[in-house]
């Protein structure tokens, strides 16, 4: 029995690790990859513009803001996301496209397609997420949404007074409660 336990913790892992794998932009070539990325980034904002119309100004008069595409498997106590996605620094208009991975522990079971979209009030906060682009927090939320139907909780976030967080569920279902690290750094090969 104790055999079983441990062969179906092993099977979760590497399913959960093989799915969060498949987190990458689409596309045989960098230029490629850049356009699928800024697409994503297109339909994120105007999605989140619908939903919010206000965040449109904030994000006009920020120092630059991130929008990223990620996938989040969360087997019982074992939680992993793995994604993509680009900054953009608005006083200069140059995107650093970047990968994200996160590890966490806590209750949940779920997989969960959403994007973050991440809005920086000054520079300095910016320059510091675009070169060191660590993040660490609490999350808990509870999504069920196939297309269209059905819905998300747990949508907005302030990780302090200079920086906005507001994610979208795309598709998924997931209840849980993590405690996760979050890394973000700069994709070499696209940038």
């Amino acid at each position: 029995m104790k055999q079983r336990g441990i062969l179906f913790m092993a099977t979760a892992l590497i399913a959960a690790l093989m799915v969060t794998g498949c987190a990458a932009p689409k596309g045989s070539t960098v230029a490629e990859k850049r356009d699928f990325i800024k697409d994503m980034r297109k339909e994120t904002l105007a999605k989140l513009y619908q939903e919010k119309p206000y965040v449109k100004q904030q994000i006009k008069n920020a120092a630059g803001y991130g929008v990223f595409s990620n996938i989040n498997t969360n087997l019982f106590l074992l939680s992993t996301a793995r994604g993509y996605g680009v900054v953009r620094n608005n006083r200069t208009g140059k995107d650093t496209y970047m990968q994200m991975g996160q590890v966490g522990v806590g209750p949940g079971l779920g997989l969960k397609d959403f994007r973050a979209v991440i809005v920086f009030q000054d520079g300095e906060t910016l320059n510091q997420f675009v070169e060191k682009g660590w993040e660490f927090g609490g999350h808990a939320d509870a999504a069920a949404k196939s297309g269209e139907k059905g819905g998300a909780v747990g949508a907005e976030g302030y990780a302090d007074q200079d920086i906005s967080i507001y994610t979208i569920t795309e598709a998924g279902a997931a209840l849980q409660a993590t405690v996760a690290g979050t890394k973000y750094w700069k994709d070499d090969e696209l940038n």
